[in-house]
């Protein structure tokens, strides 16, 4: 499975960016499709998830209110709304995807992953 995040750039705070996320591969094997961040100095940090067949979605409290997650199966992308930003919001984002998963927020779970996005807010 390969993914491609897109999207990132420069906002101000209080603007919105969508970050996409494009797969390509054996997609049916994996189960999540997961946004993670990882700030300058700081570790990579669990946004939301959300599962390929189900629907469903989770998120950090950092995010949650503000961002939302979906995908598109018949695209094989999955997307990452983001609205309300914030200067903390400041990090590089990834995509990545597991293939099963006892914790979903914790990145080491994931089996692929995108290459990263830079999303930066200014104040």
């Amino acid at each position: 499975v390969q993914l491609q995040a897109s999207g990132g750039g420069l906002v101000q705070a209080g603007g919105s960016l969508r970050l996409s996320c494009a797969a390509s591969g054996r997609t049916f094997r994996t189960s999540y499709m997961g946004w993670f961040r990882q700030a300058p100095g700081k570790e990579r940090e669990f946004v939301a998830v959300i599962t390929w067949s189900g629907g469903s979605s989770y998120y950090a409290d950092s995010v949650k209110g503000r961002f939302t997650i979906s995908r598109d199966n018949a695209r094989n992308t999955g997307y990452l709304q983001m609205n309300s930003l914030k200067p903390e919001d400041t990090a590089v984002y990834y995509c990545a995807a597991a293939r099963y998963s006892s914790n979903v927020e914790d990145h080491q779970e994931y089996h692929y992953w995108g290459q990263g996005t830079q999303v930066t807010v200014s104040s």
